[in-house]
């Protein structure tokens, strides 16, 4: 695979537009990032996304062996319709890999964010030489993907492993969902919740008093302080999360779970220390962890432009990402 040949790789955030130039073993090898401007409207962001593709193309364009992109779901990844991200105003099934297609003449790839972060981190990162993968982001939102076997799990319409939509039961009365219950937000609502009922906590200090000013990293500051308040909703988190990874492990029976997000990267070990405890305590057996592996992600802001690229490698997840990855080892 160390042929000459360029792959590019596009994340199209809400907030930001990152383009890559990447050689075959996934090295970054030229990187652009500007605002996303999202709220300009879909023809302008278009026309962005076009321009920041061509600012990493190779002076040689047959080099290229395909672009892929990064997209806030949902989306089709079979039909290359994006459908309606919330965070891109304006966009309702759009054609983006038809529209990429015909300004660059390529095979184009789209994928979901955070199906292409764990596309990534099999074959380059926390989760290189497994087959058997689940990813999972914990930060506003609650996200994942999944290789089984070795082939990306995209579903029938590009819609599977939205593990923060798993749906629980919540104070043993009302329906809510993983991210409802776990994301950052519910962090903060709970310790809102907390200091309403009377409770103390350092973090009224650090915002003067002014609950709407709390933030999640006000939370993992007092939490790795040991305050109370912090520690209830940071253990209240895990706690939901364990549970959910111990439903994937019955689901999947994964060989490692990479755990990237805000949350996660903010609190470490006191998160997943206590995430551990109840995935040992409520797993049907210990068959299904004793030999589970659970890392942190590795690749950080470039996760991304990574994955997208490597749907390129793996046409778009439908290549086994252990050959892709064997050749990727095999060169360094």
């Amino acid at each position: 695979m160390n042929d000459g040949k360029i792959v590019i790789g596009v994340d199209l955030g809400g907030t930001r537009l990152r383009t890559a130039q990447l050689d075959t073993r996934l090295h970054i090898l030229k990187r652009e990032e500007i605002l996303s401007l999202a709220h300009e409207g879909l023809d302008a962001l278009i026309e962005r996304i076009k321009h920041q593709i061509r600012l990493v193309l190779p002076s040689d364009f047959s080099q290229v062996m395909g672009i892929g992109v990064s997209v806030p779901g949902p989306l089709n990844p079979v039909t290359g319709v994006v459908v309606a991200p919330p965070n891109l105003p304006g966009w309702h099934n759009v054609p983006l890999q038809r529209i990429l297609q015909e300004e660059f003449s390529c095979p184009i790839y789209l994928g979901n964010d955070a199906t292409v972060a764990c596309l990534a981190e099999t074959l380059r990162g926390a989760a290189q030489g497994f087959r058997h993968v689940i990813f999972i982001t914990v930060s506003t939102g609650v996200g994942g993907g999944a290789v089984v076997d070795g082939l990306l799990l995209n579903g029938k319409s590009g819609l599977a492993t939205e593990f923060g939509h798993l749906v629980i039961i919540a104070d043993g009365e009302h329906v809510s969902s993983i991210e409802r219950e776990a994301a950052g937000p519910a962090l903060i609502r709970r310790v809102k919740r907390l200091l309403a009922e009377g409770q103390s906590s350092m973090i009224t200090g650090m915002v003067n008093g002014n609950l709407d000013e709390i933030h999640g990293g006000h939370i993992g500051d007092a939490a790795l302080q040991g305050d109370a308040v912090a520690l209830d909703a940071v253990n209240y988190s895990a706690h939901i999360m364990g549970l959910g990874i111990v439903t994937l492990l019955h689901a999947f029976n994964p060989e490692v779970i990479v755990m990237g997000g805000g949350v996660v990267n903010g609190l470490g070990n006191l998160y997943l220390d206590r995430m551990w405890q109840t995935i040992r305590k409520h797993a049907l057996d210990p068959a299904y962890w004793q030999d589970l592996v659970i890392v942190p992600a590795t690749l950080a802001e470039d996760v991304s432009v990574i994955g997208s690229a490597s749907l390129v490698l793996t046409k778009g997840g439908l290549t086994n990402v252990s050959e892709v990855a064997q050749l990727i080892m095999g060169q360094g």
